[in-house]
């Protein structure tokens, strides 16, 4: 499960992948059986600490050893550990074979003859340009991706490109599952998210911020804060992960718009500059990103199935020229978290398929018309404020 990285680089710089000690049933006679209560006692939560298990085509990986190592990032691999990762396998690899070949070492075995291939709880479904070059759907070559990603975020946005991989494919892997989810940090720092949450936050006797208003101040208080909370994290993050090339392009970022932009207006004009085209932009991004997401379910991770995880927790806007235009393409959300790798221009031709496959199974699809979305986001906000002020108030 990796991001804006070419897979042939990363991999290459793993000199070699180590499990826990376990020895590959490929050499034996017979592969080690087990059942799904043994893989879904090892989510590294529980003792022994280290012991992490997935299953990936009925193959069972101990990745205790190997998850830190994972190029994608330790929590992208680690929110799977104890159930079924084959769907977010297939969906963020692109070159299966090669990933194949350094996993042979993490295998311990598979699931018994008589196991289901998904835990008894599932069912068996299965800036724009920077996001693009980040999924890796610009160009065939993913290096070039990966350059490209790092000229757009971090030369022209002022983001580290390994920053936005690393929070962007958890975001996929779990959307809307609080503490998997990255875009959940915001809970409870700055809002109260989803009903469950809320009602937990108010019987806990919680008060950061007023949330019984928080659909009253969201509006202006996202756009402002987005942009520069991630500009400064992201710098933060490039300095403790030791990334110097990410560094090394924000600078060069400032640099540019300094040199550009003081000579003009004096250095605290260019600065309030700069802080005006970020709120702008923060604005933008505020609404196209949370209007598919806030709406939705927001819960702790119920170990659903990958189709189901991605619909409970994404929504559509209706196409027309405007909205594709406006969203960049990614009013298709529901489509883009289930083909992640997908050039954006194309997820309307899956789309008929994605609502046949939802009727079919009875799983809901949800399409609004744009100002809709942007109503149900402070509706939602609305609405978990006024549980969390009753459990606050009532306990």
């Amino acid at each position: 499960m990796t991001g804006a990285n070419s897979e042939a680089e990363l991999w290459s710089k793993i000199p070699a992948v180590e499990g826990n000690g376990v020895p590959d049933p490929n050499v034996s006679s017979a592969p080690r059986l087990f059942t799904w209560e043994e893989i879904e006692l090892c989510t590294g939560q529980k003792h022994p600490p280290r012991d992490r298990w997935l299953v990936i085509d009925r193959k069972v990986y101990d990745i205790g050893q190997f998850y830190k190592k994972h190029p994608g990032g330790s929590r992208v691999i680690s929110h799977y550990a104890g159930q079924d990762a084959t769907d977010p396998f297939k969906a963020f690899h692109k070159d299966k074979t090669l990933v194949r070949k350094h996993m042979k070492s993490l295998l311990i075995g598979e699931l018994a003859p008589d196991q289901p291939s998904f835990e008894h709880n599932k069912n068996s479904q299965a800036g724009f340009l920077q996001h693009d070059l980040g999924h890796l759907s610009v160009f065939n070559n993913p290096k070039l991706n990966h350059v490209g990603c790092e000229f757009v975020a971090g030369f022209l946005k002022g983001l580290s490109a390994k920053w936005w991989s690393f929070h962007h494919d958890q975001h996929h892997a779990k959307p809307n599952c609080f503490q998997k989810d990255p875009d959940l940090d915001i809970h409870p720092v700055m809002f109260s998210l989803g009903e469950t949450l809320s009602r937990e936050l108010g019987k806990q006797k919680k008060k950061i911020m007023p949330y019984n208003y928080q659909h009253k101040y969201f509006p202006i208080m996202m756009p402002i804060v987005v942009v520069p909370v991630f500009q400064i994290y992201s710098v933060y993050f490039t300095f403790q992960r030791r990334l110097w090339r990410d560094f090394v392009w924000i600078m060069a970022h400032f640099a540019l718009y300094l040199a550009a932009f003081v000579p003009l207006f004096g250095l605290v004009d260019a600065f309030g500059f700069y802080f005006l085209i970020n709120t702008l932009d923060g604005a933008q991004f505020t609404w196209i990103s949370q209007m598919s997401h806030i709406p939705m379910t927001i819960d702790y991770d119920k170990n659903m199935d990958w189709f189901s995880t991605q619909l409970q927790g994404t929504c559509n806007v209706n196409q027309s020229f405007f909205n594709d235009y406006i969203t960049g393409h990614l009013n298709f959300q529901i489509e883009h978290h289930l083909f992640p790798t997908m050039p954006r221009h194309n997820l309307w031709k899956v789309s008929p398929l994605v609502k046949s496959l939802c009727a079919k199974h009875g799983i809901e699809y949800q399409s609004k018309p744009l100002f809709t979305a942007f109503a149900d986001v402070l509706k939602s906000l609305k609405k978990s404020g006024e549980i969390w002020l009753n459990a606050y108030q009532n306990g």
